[in-house]
């Protein structure tokens, strides 16, 4: 007997939507706590200000660290 996947069953292609737009939702989220947190960390007791652009930076490279893991754990790899 042939193993059906998610899409196989029916019509729960809507399912599959929400369940990738929530970890894409919560992925933003997470990175924009990251980057909140360095950008408090990067201007503590120096003159020095974060940028937009290394504001931006931070979250892309955060978003995709939270990708990695996602995907790890989806994947299962553990």
């Amino acid at each position: 007997m042939k193993l059906l996947t998610l899409l196989e069953v029916g019509d729960l292609g809507a399912l599959v939507v929400i369940i990738i737009l929530t970890m894409l939702f919560i992925g933003v989220a997470v990175s924009a706590v990251v980057a909140v947190i360095a950008k408090i960390i990067y201007e503590w007791n120096n003159d020095r200000q974060f940028s937009r652009k290394q504001f931006i930076q931070t979250m892309v490279i955060s978003l995709l660290v939270c990708g990695l893991i996602s995907g790890y754990i989806c994947g299962g790899g553990l």
